[in-house]
């Protein structure tokens, strides 16, 4: 296959304008990197709104945009079931976790842990979550990207893939934290103003009545439909879609890359705020993802399934070319441009926080904390993860193409949701709010949540090709669940209570009522910086 052919000039162009603006930030993010604090957490100076439209930028991933809207346009109502997981899910982050974090933690969620725990095989199992958590989603990310941009743009699948990598790496190796909250504030601000105005063209075309958009929607399907306005079209199985949502609402506040967020705040107030700022913008995307999906059953019809691909993902782009005036039309060229655009953007960075996150694990939890024993300077571990970085960006561009675009993008990033959920979410609570838990159970606790989730899904009937809810298509006739949070989750919490149980840790014990007064006050949390041009 050639690497560049009938590529789309016009996407390319607005491809070049956004990196152009997006390079620019890194430029100016590393003029101002001061120290570790500035490279993991921004220097602590990023205001609540600011955060939260940067946690919107890094939750929003190309699956949220193109994803659930070819969901919805393929499935109907199972498709917006997952825009109500996904909300959902920061109501568990905000009243759990959001200001408890800000004000116990460092640079990391094994900093939590390593506080009351004995610390290097807190920070090992940390890590070990983080990085399972980071890798599947990070690949799923790059296959992602591959696809999109090879169908938008005319670029070839590998192309693709190391174009999308080498950008990501310029953003977390020369400005950290500092230019990759930039990144995710820019490409919000694309991402909702996108979706905007594809939602006011949609809507205009049905009178700007909502009722009138399921219907033509529900009238605008074929004899072999899978679309639906009532429940069971996509997730025919009552306990996979529990399952599913357990890992969406749990899963969410275990990702490391969302928790390192709220380290960049400068005290628990503006963690809060943050959240609260990015569940409106996070709700209103969702709403409009509804419009967008059904919009494009309402329009496109039937006839454009086959053109969404097999996942639906190019419902979104093929709606706008077609609100734009269609195929081959300047204004249908320039609209798909640049939702392609906002496309790659989300890619860039979500894939940015991901390898931020985990390099971050291999510097300051792995290196730092357990092979150096913290005799190492803040220059040596910057130093460590920009190469961790550099390290862990190749090896999921090499594992993305090699996987290629058969690689089973659903698999992954549920399997990222499901160990985050039964791995991290489980240590972390517990420790924040159990003063018996100690480092036996938060090892015994990850172990099993990331064991049996990677199990559960290895034998699942998506991995072995059965379609959702199909019977009888899984590694084992007995077991038919896509997402296995219903079981793995309770095995986390289950191998953290056996654990704890198992073994008495006098030091975890006494000091717990620091971590709760420090978590619950802030007394003693990490002060914020004062950054100069």
């Amino acid at each position: 296959m050639t690497p560049i052919a009938a590529v789309n000039t016009t996407a390319v162009v607005i491809f070049a304008i956004v990196l152009s603006i997006t390079l620019g930030i890194t430029y100016w993010a590393s003029k101002r990197m001061t120290g570790a604090a500035t490279y993991y957490a921004a220097g602590r100076q990023i205001t609540g709104s600011q955060n939260g439209l940067a946690i919107s930028g890094d939750y929003l991933s190309a699956a949220s945009f193109l994803g659930i809207a070819g969901l919805i346009y393929l499935y109907g109502f199972d498709g917006f079931l997952y825009s109500i997981g996904f909300l959902v899910a920061f109501l568990t982050v905000m009243f759990l976790l959001a200001e408890r974090m800000r004000n116990a933690g460092k640079y990391t969620i094994a900093d939590v842990l390593a506080f009351r725990l004995n610390e290097r095989p807190a920070r090992l199992a940390a890590a070990t979550g983080t990085l399972s958590v980071a890798a599947f989603y990070l690949i799923a990310q790059m296959v992602g990207a591959g696809v999109l941009i090879e169908k938008l743009v005319g670029i070839d699948f590998s192309l693709s893939v190391i174009i999308t990598g080498t950008f990501m790496l310029c953003y977390v190796v020369f400005g950290g934290m500092l230019a990759t909250t930039w990144v995710q504030i820019i490409k919000a601000v694309l991402l909702m103003t996108g979706i905007v105005v594809m939602s006011l063209f949609v809507l205009e075309r049905v009178g700007f009545n909502p009722i009138e958009l399921f219907n033509q929607a529900e009238e605008n399907v074929g004899k072999e439909t899978t679309f639906s306005l009532a429940p069971g079209t996509f997730l025919k199985n009552d306990v996979d879609k529990i399952s599913l949502g357990l890992a969406l609402v749990l899963g969410t506040a275990g990702l490391p890359h969302i928790l390192m967020r709220f380290f960049t705040v400068p005290n628990a107030k503006a963690a809060r705020s943050s959240v609260v700022w990015a569940m409106f913008l996070i709700g209103f995307f969702y709403l409009l993802t509804t419009v967008i999906g059904f919009g494009a059953r309402a329009i496109l019809g039937e006839k454009g399934v086959e053109a969404a691909g097999a996942g639906g993902n190019l419902a979104a782009p093929n709606l706008a070319q077609e609100l734009g005036g269609g195929e081959g039309t300047f204004g249908g060229d320039l609209f798909l441009a640049v939702i392609a655009g906002v496309a790659f953007a989300t890619i860039l960075a979500v894939v940015a926080g991901l390898v931020l996150s985990a390099s971050s694990a291999v510097a300051h939890d792995i290196w730092s904390s357990i092979i150096r024993k913290h005799r190492d300077s803040e220059r040596e571990e910057i130093v460590v993860a920009k190469i961790a970085a550099v390290g862990i960006g190749i090896i999921a561009m090499v594992i993305a193409i090699a996987g290629g675009e058969a690689l089973n993008v659903s698999f992954m990033v549920g399997l990222a949701f499901a160990i985050a959920a039964s791995a991290n979410f489980p240590a972390l609570v517990l420790a924040l709010m159990w003063p018996r838990f100690n480092t036996t159970g938060a090892v015994c606790g990850v172990l099993a949540g990331v064991g049996s989730a990677l199990l559960l899904i290895i034998i699942s009937p998506i991995v072995w090709g059965g379609p959702p809810g199909a019977p009888d298509t899984g590694a084992f006739t007995w077991y038919d669940l896509n997402n296995p949070g219903i079981i793995s989750i309770p095995l986390g919490f289950l191998g953290c209570i056996l654990g704890t149980l198992a073994s008495r840790e006098r030091r975890a014990e006494r000091t717990f009522h620091e971590l709760f007064v420090r978590s619950e006050t802030g007394l003693g949390a990490e002060k914020a910086l004062v950054l100069h041009d």
